[in-house]
């Protein structure tokens, strides 16, 4: 299996933006049209697309299924989606508007049942989405912190039947400060499955460092800022990751 280049959707207000280290006040509008975008990025090349519901994640249920399923009808590439899903109802909506698989993040603090039930009806479909400031974990958003640690509640979900964790270090998020590869070690050692970086990949020799960490379990990185604002071409990430682009 190759290491994943995923680029990322964020979704606020039916636009395609990105938040400077999740606050929702230093907002950047990328494009109008998100269904568009999405189809440049499968046209590019890309496996797998992270779609994130900034709304639905605020308010604590998915606001953007629609747009998320005209993703999918228009795409090759795969859509994972995160972002408000509070519900077995959120997660079987999102399944049967074509989403390929769908992150839980608030959840795995406030519901943890959730996960556990999500995950055991859609083996290898629900990935744990781990927000980490300081190593604590963020849920609602990053508008709430917590006093877990991101390691421990990433051993905690280690028996379930996950596709992956995705890990964000919202320090480095949409700063391209280069990612954290230690933490990522340790993410992955704890978390027994396949880990997923997110935040700060700026260059291919982010994109390099973090692929020569396959063999500890990380197995891909979600981009977005450097896509967006052209210091990294998808073409060239997934060529430096071993895939072929286009």
């Amino acid at each position: 299996m190759p290491f994943l280049v995923i680029p990322a959707i964020d979704l606020r207000g039916g636009r395609v933006v990105r938040l400077r280290q999740g606050d929702f006040a230093q907002e950047t509008a990328y494009a109008e049209d998100p269904v568009a975008v999405a189809r440049e990025w499968d046209r590019r090349g890309a496996a797998w697309i992270h779609v994130v519901d900034l709304d639905g994640a605020k308010a604590g249920e998915p606001r953007h299924l629609d747009v998320a399923a005209a993703m999918a009808a228009a795409v090759r590439a795969r859509i994972e989606l995160g972002g408000g899903f509070r519900s077995g109802d959120h997660v079987a909506r999102a399944f049967a508007r074509g989403v390929a698989r769908i992150v839980l993040g608030t959840a795995a603090i406030r519901e943890p049942r959730l996960l556990e039930e999500a995950a055991a009806g859609h083996p290898g479909q629900v990935a744990l989405g781990i927000d980490a400031r300081g190593g604590a974990v963020a849920i609602s958003g990053w508008q709430e912190g917590t006093a877990v640690k991101a390691v421990d509640l990433a051993r905690r979900f280690a028996p379930l039947p996950l596709a992956a964790v995705i890990y964000t270090d919202i320090g480095r998020d949409g700063m391209l400060a280069g990612p954290d590869t230690a933490g990522l070690v340790e993410m992955a050692r704890a978390a027994g499955h396949p880990v997923i970086a997110s935040g700060g990949v700026s260059r291919l020799e982010d994109i390099r460092a973090l692929r020569a960490l396959e063999g500890e379990g990380v197995a891909g990185v979600i981009v977005g800022r450097a896509l967006y604002e052209g210091t990294l071409t998808l073409e060239d990430a997934l060529r430096a990751a071993g895939a072929h682009a286009g």
